[in-house]
């Protein structure tokens, strides 16, 4: 019998107008080193190896919309980072170049968009850890 296929996750990508100078905040806010960098591509990545962030260009990128609306370019997935201390992590993304969503759904949870516009949000953890 055939053996199963191996699958690792090895990054997830965002597209922007600038893939450098969208990895340039990233790598500032996630404290992650750059892993490859070529024209119109950017890999960072924790210095465990593990999964990290790519950036590519894009020149028909188009800022999304959040919350989604019809008529808008929808958000098709977005980042969820763990933080330790909510509002000085706010107040670093904000120095970064992020700016905070008009929509906040939750109060333990800050959305903000990244400096092409994909929401993100950051968050401290609460209860006990799996």
């Amino acid at each position: 019998m055939k053996p199963e296929p191996r699958f690792t996750l090895a990054a997830t990508t965002l597209d922007a107008p600038d893939a450098h100078e969208l990895a340039e905040f990233y790598q500032a806010l996630l404290g992650w080193p750059m892993r490859k960098e070529e024209h119109g591509w950017v890999e960072i990545a924790p210095p465990d190896g593990s999964a990290g962030l790519s950036f590519q260009t894009d020149p028909l990128f188009t800022r999304p919309h959040w919350p989604s609306t019809r008529s808008e370019q929808q958000m098709m997935m977005h980042l969820d980072i763990e933080v330790n201390d909510l509002p000085s992590a706010v107040e670093r993304a904000l120095a970064l170049g992020a700016t905070v969503a008009d929509f906040q759904p939750q109060d333990d949870v800050r959305v903000l968009r990244d400096p092409a516009g994909h929401p993100f949000c950051l968050f401290t953890h609460t209860g006990p850890r799996a």
